[in-house]
C-alpha cells in the first residue's frame, strides 16, 4: 500500500500568532509520528501572513530535535532564492545532527510574489532558467570531496541527504526523470498536468547512483471528521484561502463558514472545483473509499497529505482518521 507523509504549511489561524503556529507544527509532527506517518516536510512560503514556515530550515531543526523516527525534510525549499551552496551546508548540518532523516525537495518557483523575490535575493540574477544547473551542483555538494576541490560544503560532502524535484507541471518530471531522482508532484493545488506529468517522469526516468527505479509522490488534500458534514465544514477554510489568495488578498487562515462554497461566484466556485480536485473530504467510510480509488488511479508510491484545518484538534483527529482508513486498506 502507498506510504503516507504529512505537509505541514504551519498555519496560522486568525486570531493567532506564528509561536502558537509553530508550537502546533511540534505537536503535530509527534502526533503523526507515533500514528506511523513516514516523513514530515514543511515549505518555504515568504511574506503569508497565514504560513509561518519562512524560516524553513530553521523549523526542520526544531521538528527533527523533537522527534526520533519520522523523516524530516523541506517540500520544499525554493532554489531560486538561494545559492545551492547555502542550502547544502544548511542541510549538511541538519543530516549531522539527524543522520538519516533528512530530506530536500527542490522547487524552482520563488514560493512568493516578484517584489518579495528581489527583497529575498536583492536581484534576480538566480532564476528558474538556472534550477537545473543548481540542482547538479547542489547534488554535488553532497558527495565526497574531491582532491584538490576548491569549494566544499562542510557539514554537507558524504551526508545522507535525500534529494528530490518538487513540481506542479510537466517541467519538474522531465527534470527528476532525468537527473534520476524521486519526484513529488503538487496535485493538492494544482492537478492540471497530474496525470502527464506522471506519464513522462514513469516512462523517461533514467536510473542513478540516488535512485533505481521511478519513486512517485503526489500531494493529496484530506479533511477529515466523524461525518461529511463536518469534514465539508473544516474544509471551508482552505476554500477561503484560496479565494483570497487567488484573489491577492492572501492572510490568515479563517474559521469554517457553513456553505461557504455555495455563496461564491460560478468563476469562484470553478476555480476551487479545479484547484482543489485532489482532496478527499468526508467521514471515515468516505476517506477509505477515496484514498483506495486515488491510489489505485495514480499508483502513487507516497502521498504527501496536508490539512489545513482551523482547529489544531481537529486537524490532529483528521490524520487519526486517515491513518486508520490506511490500515483498514492495508489490512485489507
Amino acid at each position: 500500500m502507498t506510504v503516507l507523509s504529512v505537509l505541514d504549511l504551519s498555519p496560522v489561524p486568525e486570531g493567532s500568532r506564528p509561536a502558537q503556529s509553530l508550537a502546533n507544527t511540534v505537536d503535530l509532527a509527534r502526533h503523526v509520528e507515533a500514528l506511523g506517518y513516514h516523513r514530515y516536510w514543511l515549505a518555504e512560503h515568504h511574506n503569508m501572513p497565514g504560513i509561518a514556515s519562512a524560516a524553513t530550515s530553521v523549523v526542520i531543526a526544531h521538528v527533527a530535535a523533537a522527534t526520533t523516527r519520522i523523516r524530516v525534510g523541506a517540500g520544499g525549499i525554493m532554489l531560486p532564492n538561494h545559492s545551492p551552496l547555502v542550502i547544502a551546508e544548511q542541510f549538511g548540518t541538519l543530516a549531522a545532527f539527524h543522520p538519516g532523516r533528512i530530506d530536500l525537495g527542490l522547487g524552482r518557483a520563488p514560493g512568493t510574489d516578484m517584489a518579495t523575490a528581489r527583497a529575498l535575493r536583492r536581484h534576480l540574477q538566480g532564476d528558474v532558467d538556472s534550477f537545473p544547473q543548481d540542482v547538479v551542483e547542489l547534488i554535488n555538494y553532497f558527495a565526497p570531496a574531491e582532491p584538490g576541490q576548491r569549494i566544499r560544503a562542510v557539514p554537507g560532502e558524504g551526508e545522507e541527504v535525500e534529494v528530490w524535484v518538487l513540481g506542479s507541471s510537466t517541467y519538474g518530471a522531465q527534470l527528476a526523470a532525468m537527473l534520476g531522482l524521486p519526484y513529488a508532484f503538487a496535485s493538492h493545488f494544482a492537478p492540471a498536468e497530474m496525470q502527464h506529468a506522471i506519464d513522462i517522469y514513469r516512462s523517461r526516468f533514467q536510473p542513478s547512483e540516488r535512485l533505481s527505479k521511478p519513486y512517485l509522490m503526489l500531494g493529496l488534500n484530506v479533511f477529515a471528521a466523524e461525518t461529511d458534514a463536518e469534514a465539508r465544514l473544516l474544509f471551508s477554510s482552505l476554500q477561503q484561502a484560496f479565494v483570497n489568495l487567488r484573489s491577492g488578498r492572501p492572510g490568515k487562515l479563517l474559521p469554517p463558514v457553513e456553505n461557504y462554497a455555495a455563496g461564491l461566484d460560478p468563476a469562484a466556485r470553478t476555480m476551487l472545483d479545479h484547484a482543489l480536485s485532489c482532496s478527499i473530504v468526508g467521514s471515515p467510510d468516505r476517506v477509505r473509499q477515496e484514498l483506495d480509488a486515488f491510489v489505485r488511479r495514480t499508483g502513487a508510491d507516497e502521498l504527501m497529505v496536508t490539512a489545513q484545518i482551523f482547529d489544531h484538534a481537529a486537524r490532529k483527529r483528521s490524520f487519526e482518521i486517515l491513518m486508520e482508513a490506511h490500515r483498514a486498506l492495508t489490512d485489507a
